[in-house]
């Protein structure tokens, strides 16, 4: 190993407190060589520990255990392979890879199943390749859709054996788990109904609505609380400060003499409020385990409620809306078109940008006020919290959702600063945790829904997604979802690229324009393109011939439409992907013309309607109902014209561009 090449590369948007520089002075590293240290330079996890502790540089709950049972195999690794796995975690961290924290632990526990296979078979990882019959048991404890990066991991491994000083796997048993692992086929996410959808957004709306309608007195009530905590403890550090043992009974308990939370909450106005959304017909705000923790209950409602909320409205990643502050809403008004709302924040999925813009619905202002009216008062009640570490950043500007730090909170007495984020739950985990946020009744699929859905994800579940279930709402779904909706009203494909923050401009540049080999990230190509090929496909199953014309009258449009409506939908698919169908947007209609228009016939139609005086082009079909628009671009490159120099190729171009308009109303006209 060249310790001198060993260089630190956690990602840029990761805190680490080590420098580049700092790397082991010998391989393996030493026992107490620090893997982690604090923003002090403490050490916080060394080499050999059981537990390497990444907390402090995720910013959530973030450790690698050595020492813990697998889930799957229920065993534990012996020395050998945990200081095997220790190794190659140091290698990755180290070495050539410039892998985020993220994908780093996302790998390790990936690959761990390999060496827990080898423990229960009491033999070590770097002597698996001599082991034939374990061997061939290792794809059935791989997760089927981590198996593939499973086995290029194993390959890294063999070809830098001689730095590392051992192996996994030789040629032939990488050749040989290759020939065993099964092809993964990865489902697409689910597109929601708009029944579904619009049900689940207006209940979101109708809460927070409700909270800013009882702002202040859910402020006063809350003030109140602390006042009663720093009277009843003398002062609000001690209550912080006093471990459960020594706090005896609270202001609000039946053995003192203060009013009950029950009373306080009424007499501030938002008992029915909390009632309405947190408890049960019978239960009370005075029950055990209850009192004044419902309203810390509900202002974390308010923040699970406000993130779904954005999510419907941005088409954000959960991760992205997560890591959003206080500040995150921007209003730019312009005088033409009015008022414009952004929300900034850091991606960095397919692209890194660490003030990254989602064009937004102004009705998500309401939606970040609450949750940062919620986040600024707990970072008060952090401020005054003596054991907590807080940064001024994180208490002028805390996150949008933060955890409880009131006095009356069980996790009061966390260590862990509070830039330190927990994770976030699933959509599922935030509907079962206040289940009356939400009707089952109206999330149970009936027979339209299903229709629409299987439309668009013709992969659907059978078992899942079926009337009379539930439709199981996450996160991502709300994210497909805008993608499709977006499609289908015509929004650009730089647009919905910017919205979805992928790396490159995947429908108008590898599908509209023919760029086949544009570079990009593989896994959004492949998410993309397949909802690509189902949307068309859901666009094609619904024509109407009728509203498709062609220069070259109805003969020649109905054999360009057979192909389209004797086929069923996964017909389409296959059909759509193979080439065998072409169908894309035009200025003024569509193209069915198979692979690249040399002629730029997406955006110029000089070539499509016959305006360099060769006739139409054979591949057009009108679309009628885009007769508006045609007579508005036509107006354009009559105004346009005006300016154009005499005898310039842009003038050329633009009357070449005005008899291909006109050709094209004159065909709609004479179809009317």
């Amino acid at each position: 190993m060249d310790i001198s090449a060993l260089r630190l590369d956690v990602g840029s948007d990761t805190p680490c407190f080590l420098s580049s520089d700092h790397r082991p002075p010998s391989w393996p590293p030493p026992p107490d060589f620090p893997v982690v240290v604090d923003a002090l330079g403490a050490p916080v996890s060394l080499y050999s520990d059981a537990i390497w502790d990444f907390t402090l540089w995720a910013r959530k709950p973030a450790k690698l255990q050595f020492d813990t049972p697998s889930r799957k195999l229920g065993t534990t690794l012996c020395d050998t392979n945990a200081d095997l796995l220790r190794q190659i975690a140091a290698w990755w961290l180290w070495g050539p890879h410039n892998w985020t924290l993220k994908t780093f632990l996302s790998k390790i526990w990936r690959f761990r199943p390999v060496l827990d296979l080898c423990s229960r078979e009491s033999i070590a990882a770097s002597d698996l390749w001599r082991f034939p019959r374990v061997l061939d048991e290792l794809p059935s404890v791989l997760s089927p859709s981590s198996s593939i990066d499973v086995l290029a991991q194993l390959h890294l491994i063999y070809e830098h054996r001689e730095e590392l000083g051992f192996f996994i796997l030789d040629r032939e048993g990488l050749r040989r788990l290759s020939a065993a692992l099964p092809r993964h086929i990865s489902q697409q996410t689910p597109y929601i109904p708009p029944r579904i959808w619009a049900y689940q957004v207006n209940r979101l709306r109708t809460f927070l609505d409700e909270f800013h309608a009882h702002k202040e007195q859910l402020d006063a009530c809350y003030s109140h609380c602390l006042s009663a905590y720093a009277e009843h403890y003398d002062s609000i550090e001690r209550a912080f400060r006093l471990e459960k043992a020594e706090r005896g009974a609270s202001p609000f308990s039946a053995r003192t003499k203060r009013e009950r939370f029950s009373e306080i909450a009424a007499r501030f106005g938002v008992d029915e409020l909390l009632r309405r959304w947190l408890l049960g017909p019978s239960e009370s705000l005075d029950k055990s385990g209850r009192s004044v923790s419902t309203l810390s209950a509900y202002f974390s409602m308010v923040g699970k409620v406000g993130i779904a909320y954005i999510l419907n409205h941005t088409m954000m990643r959960i991760e992205e809306a997560w890591s959003l502050r206080c500040d995150c809403l921007n209003v730019e008004h312009d005088e033409r078109f009015g008022d414009f709302y952004t929300i900034c924040g850091p991606t960095t999925k397919t692209i890194e940008d660490s003030d990254a813009r989602w064009v937004a619905s102004p009705s998500v202002e309401m939606a970040v006020n609450a949750m940062a009216y919620v986040s600024r008062l707990r970072a008060a009640s952090a401020a005054a919290d003596p054991g907590r570490v807080a940064t001024a950043a994180d208490l002028s500007n805390p996150h949008l959702l933060t955890a409880h730090y009131e006095p009356w909170a069980n996790a009061r007495h966390s260590a862990h600063p509070i830039s330190v984020r927990h994770t976030y739950p699933s959509y599922k985990a935030i509907i079962e945790t206040y289940p009356k946020l939400f009707d089952p009744e109206q999330l149970r699929i009936r027979f339209d829904d299903l229709s629409i859905a299987r439309s668009i994800t013709p992969t659907l579940d059978s078992e899942i997604f079926k009337v009379g279930n539930v439709w199981p709402l996450a996160w991502h779904q709300l994210r497909r979802t805008g993608a499709v909706n977006l499609q289908a009203t015509g929004v650009s494909d730089a647009s919905i690229q910017y919205q979805l923050k992928h790396a490159a401009r995947a429908m108008s540049l590898y599908y509209g324009q023919g760029y086949s080999r544009v570079r990009l990230n593989e896994r959004t190509r492949a998410t993309y393109i397949r909802t690509m090929y189902e949307t068309l496909s859901a666009q094609l199953i619904e024509v109407d011939s009728n509203r498709f014309l062609s220069p070259f009258g109805n003969s020649h449009r109905d054999n360009v439409l057979k192909l389209v409506t004797s086929r069923d939908h996964k017909q389409l698919v296959d059909a759509a992907r193979d080439g065998n169908i072409a169908w894309r947007e035009t200025l003024l209609g569509v193209c069915t013309h198979r692979g690249p228009c040399e002629y730029g016939g997406i955006d110029h139609v000089s070539r499509c309607g016959g305006g360099d005086g060769r006739p139409a082009c054979a591949d057009l079909l009108i679309d009628r109902t885009k007769k508006d628009r045609i007579r508005r671009l036509s107006e354009t490159i009559a105004v346009r014209l005006l300016d154009a120099p005499e005898g310039s190729p842009y003038k050329a171009s633009l009357e070449a561009q005005k008899r291909s308009v006109e050709t094209a109303l004159n065909v709609i006209a004479h179809s009317e």
